[in-house]
């Protein structure tokens, strides 16, 4: 279906209006900007508007990162995708079954337990962790909150979305690289895209250009700071741009961060999941039909979502500071460019 860039921005305009959107829409075709537009405020105290190069948490859009540093362990043979977890986490985490391996957790298909259970979430904004935020700023202190949930089924059997199963990857690929999650995932992921916008930031010290994510709670918004890990980990929680995300996507598909042999396998159906009208590889969602691979994360306040169609070489990313106006400018876009 043709399209325009007018009738892009007319309907991104009209989604974004209607839901009160609050974030940046990029729209790549061939690799060059044909639109992008910012809404909304970064940060609301001051008023600070969002800008097109605004960075942005995107809560478990980050998985695909994780997925990607682990499989460049895997390039490097440090790993295998048949290496158990349990050969590497000793007697920690106790309730992760002996056979779960590294490609069950990277298809979600482990069957352990999840300390965030998105199956039984009720609103997100009123999840409590067991840890204080402000102590989860490395993978290890995350090790505590991971602790206590039983099987939910046999490894390998099932689809479950799992958060905890993707801490558990991030502490693997610690133990067995002897490199801290983050600085792995900027030196493995971020470096070789040429991200320079991207990076695990402390929610209690953002820099300049970078949102801030609300919530809005009896009329009043107020900042998620309280609600999310004080520092982002392997299930989710990277900063990124609008601008970087298109570049990821290139440099994915162009074999510089994994080789192409990877990004095949990585981006093949590994299960059907009828209930969100998609498929899943290992750390990408991909359309029920057809060639698209996406990213995507909601939290308290965050929402994004970035979709690359390789057979049509379109991208399109919207990155938002709440947890509600991403879906309806997605759905928009999605509607005019790819129904």
């Amino acid at each position: 279906m043709s399209w325009t860039v007018q009738q892009l921005a007319e309907a991104v305009e009209a989604a974004a209006g209607d839901a009160g959107f609050s974030g940046v829409v990029r729209v790549d075709r061939e690799g060059e900007p044909a639109y992008q537009a910012a809404f909304g405020l970064a940060q609301r105290g001051h008023e600070v508007p969002n800008t097109i190069d605004t960075r942005f948490a995107v809560a478990s859009g980050g998985k695909g990162f994780t997925a990607l540093a682990v499989v460049s362990l895997i390039e490097q043979g440090r790993l295998a995708l048949d290496t158990t977890a349990r050969s590497v986490l000793g007697t920690d985490l106790p309730l992760i079954a002996d056979d779960v391996t590294v490609e069950h957790l990277l298809g979600h298909r482990s069957g352990i337990g999840d300390y965030l259970d998105e199956e039984t979430l009720g609103d997100i904004a009123d999840y409590v962790l067991k840890v204080p935020v402000h102590r989860l700023a490395q993978t290890e202190e995350f090790l505590a909150e991971l602790d206590g949930y039983p099987t939910k089924f046999p490894a390998g059997t099932a689809f479950s979305y799992c958060n905890g199963g993707y801490i558990v990857l991030a502490l693997i690929a610690e133990r067995v690289s002897g490199i801290g999650y983050h600085q792995l995932v900027d030196e493995l992921v971020c470096q070789r895209a040429g991200l320079a916008d991207t990076a695990f930031l402390r929610s209690d010290q953002l820099p300049a250009r970078t949102a801030t994510g609300y919530l809005l709670r009896d009329g009043q918004w107020r900042s998620n700071v309280l609600h999310l890990p004080v520092r982002g980990n392997g299930d989710g929680g990277i900063y990124t741009t609008a601008a970087d995300m298109s570049t990821f996507w290139r440099a994915f598909f162009d074999g510089r961060i994994v080789g192409k042999d990877w990004v095949a396998e990585m981006t093949r159906p590994h299960s059907l999941v009828p209930a969100e009208h998609a498929r899943y590889g290992l750390g990408f969602w991909l359309r029920e039909t057809g060639p698209q691979v996406r990213l995507a994360g909601f939290d308290a306040g965050v929402s994004f979502t970035s979709t690359h169609d390789p057979s049509t070489d379109l991208t399109w990313t919207v990155l938002g500071n709440t947890d509600n106006g991403t879906w309806p400018v997605a759905r928009a876009i999605r509607s005019l460019l790819a129904p």
